[in-house]
């Protein structure tokens, strides 16, 4: 038996393994610049994230800040009146006083319902110690026991959170008069 030998197979062979050779660096460029792609857009992705980051915490630093401005603003009007009475000193008719101290009472009253600011006056109301703080008991034959007798200083919350409590007598049973003792 005789091989005859291809004298164009090395030269198929070795254009073949050029051609792979080929193709595999283009797939490799073609993967380097796909992973350079993919790393650029990484870093905008962190870059992104990290001025979201800093934009929260300035946002979250001025809200702090300056929560309290609306507020603020309505507590000048209160301001300026409260400072017009002092003006007029006390050669201003009582009269004219009780008047702008009503005016200053309600300009107050709305800029606290305008900032979500209620006031707590339970008088007659059962006793709540979520938002009452006992300061003392009565007895009292008129009052169920813990109902508020009387509000020794209103209470006030905050978009139903509690600012401060109530300050309340609460009602309690009258004692019973002591039975006579019997003598032996």
């Amino acid at each position: 038996m005789t091989t005859e030998s291809d004298p164009a197979a090395p030269a198929e062979a070795q254009a073949g393994a050029q051609s792979e050779a080929e193709r595999a660096g283009a797939e490799l460029e073609a993967a380097l610049a796909k992973a350079q792609e993919n790393w650029n857009s990484y870093l905008r992705a962190v870059a992104e994230t990290d001025n979201v980051r800093k934009r929260a915490a300035r946002d979250v630093e001025a809200a702090s800040r300056y929560a309290i401005e609306r507020f603020a603003g309505e507590l000048l009007e209160v301001r300026d009146s409260l400072e017009l009475g002092l003006a007029a000193g006390a050669g201003a008719e009582p009269a004219r006083l009780l008047e702008g101290t009503e005016a200053t009472f309600r300009l107050i009253n709305k800029a606290f319902e305008k900032s979500g600011i209620t006031v707590i006056d339970p008088q007659g109301q059962p006793f709540n110690p979520e938002f009452h703080e006992a300061i003392v008991t009565q007895p009292s034959a008129d009052q169920p026991a813990g109902t508020v007798l009387a509000v020794v200083q209103k209470g006030y919350a905050l978009n139903g959170r509690l600012l401060r409590p109530a300050r309340v007598v609460i009602a309690r049973q009258p004692e019973s008069p002591a039975s006579p003792e019997v003598a032996s």
